[in-house]
């Protein structure tokens, strides 16, 4: 069994080495996410409009029950109030004086304007009900033709997936060990960096006497300390570490199948 590689007893050499390495692993990780492109927000971003038609279906199917139970009561109140007319008229037959008939003549009147407000309410009722049946019919439709439109694009994310699943585990488990040979405060510095970086890069080489990183210029003494590998030193502009072009040559390559 290998031992276990302490990362204080590495070089400043050897640290930058894996720390280059590092991030070389860590950019081809961005490369294949790059692939993915802009499919997971925009199966997500559909995936919502969906659940949000669901929902808009919901609560038009509890408007549409509405509708129908008031419908239904109505109706009822209607049979009930002709009934009552009709009752009250036969009670007109019998009566014994005028206030018993006029008594007996507001009751009809008044079973007549409910039966009339009725009216009123089922014409409103089934014109909503009506309109309500429509957006659920035209909602369904939408429910229907975003699935179809997203279940392409969960499709088109599944197949990139799949085809990077492998190179990304296998990058990923590079970066793991490479981690884990490389100091907690030096590795905790390295990611806030890549954090914050633009692209993604928090080693770069010196190109052109230059930054490889914010391209600000690095003074002749200071290239020359980083050439001689004796200490971490990072861009004062930038904050990115700084390695030189020959270390880069001589760190392993990663590549992408």
């Amino acid at each position: 069994m290998a031992k276990k590689i302490d990362p204080n007893e590495l070089t400043v050499e050897e640290k930058l080495k894996a720390l280059y390495e590092l991030q070389q692993v860590d950019s081809k990780i961005d490369e294949l996410r790059v692939l993915q492109g802009e499919l997971p927000q925009e199966v997500k971003d559909m995936a919502d409009i969906v659940e949000g038609l669901k929902t808009r279906l919901t609560n038009i199917e509890d408007d549409i029950k509405n509708c129908e139970t008031h419908l239904s009561e109505r109706r009822v109140e209607m049979e009930n109030a002709n009934a009552n007319i009709g009752r009250y008229k036969e009670q007109q037959e019998n009566v014994r004086n005028n206030r018993e008939y006029d008594n007996l003549s507001k009751e009809i009147e008044y079973q007549q304007l409910t039966i009339e407000l009725a009216q009123k309410k089922i014409k409103e009722f089934t014109s909503l009900l009506e309109t309500r049946q429509a957006d659920k019919a035209k909602t369904i439709s939408d429910i229907e033709e975003r699935t179809i439109d997203l279940n392409q694009k969960r499709a088109e994310l599944n197949d990139i997936l799949l085809e990077t699943k492998e190179q990304t585990e296998t990058l990923m488990l590079r970066a793991s060990k490479l981690e884990a040979g490389i100091d907690e405060r030096l590795l905790a510095a390295f990611k806030r960096v890549r954090k914050n970086a633009r692209n993604g890069l928090a080693v770069v080489t010196v190109d052109r006497d230059a930054c490889g990183g914010c391209h600000n210029k690095i003074p002749a003494q200071r290239q020359l300390d980083i050439r001689l590998r004796k200490k971490i030193i990072p861009c004062e502009y930038c904050g990115r570490i700084l390695v030189d072009n020959e270390l880069a040559n001589e760190a392993k390559p990663v590549k992408i199948r």
